[in-house]
């Protein structure tokens, strides 16, 4: 008697597994909706400045922003508009392939995979950020705005960092086939 009911129970299971199958546990967590900036009114600078701030310092970030884009204003010339030449800084950073780790066996391969458009602008604004931090210059704000002048010409180590990150891809495109 009592293996006819865990005969009974077993099958039950097995059936509910597989109509759960496709279906993921948990809900995709919802995006926040990310207000424009106030001076500008570009979302990509508010993302840029939640990027860069330290303990909820909004008005902080808010001031090395700005700062550094008047920076750039200033050395791009007076008809330079400095929210263009940040967007073309991030445009020069983003990276259109990167490596992913895919075991297979017991080996560890480096699959290269495209990045989905909303990753390239996270990673891009993650390398000008962390490159920044790591320059010699006195203030975040000189620092900032010579990492995107560099980035706009195309040098400076987050577009050095972005061509690592091709390289990367270029070098293990044979194993491009094991793409998920």
């Amino acid at each position: 008697m009592r293996s006819g009911v865990s005969a009974v129970r077993s099958t039950a299971r097995s059936v509910r597994s597989k109509e759960r199958a496709d279906m993921s546990r948990r809900r995709r967590a919802v995006k926040r909706e990310i207000l424009p900036d106030p001076k500008f009114g570009d979302i990509v600078i508010t993302r840029f400045m939640n990027a860069l701030m330290y303990d909820g310092k909004k008005s902080v970030a808010e001031g090395i922003v700005y700062g550094a884009l008047d920076v750039l204003k200033k050395r791009g010339g007076n008809q330079a508009d400095p929210v263009r030449m940040f967007h073309e800084a991030l445009d020069n950073v983003k990276p259109a392939v990167e490596v992913r780790s895919r075991r297979v066996g017991g080996a560890t391969y480096q699959v290269p995979v495209e990045v989905r458009a909303d990753r390239r602008q996270a990673l891009a604004i993650r390398w000008i950020i962390d490159a920044s931090r790591k320059r010699g210059e006195h203030t975040m704000e000189e620092r900032l705005s010579n990492e995107l002048l560099d980035a706009v010409h195309n040098r400076g180590s987050a577009v050095k960092k972005r061509e690592d990150t091709h390289r990367m891809a270029e070098a293990n495109k044979a194993f491009s086939h094991y793409r998920w």
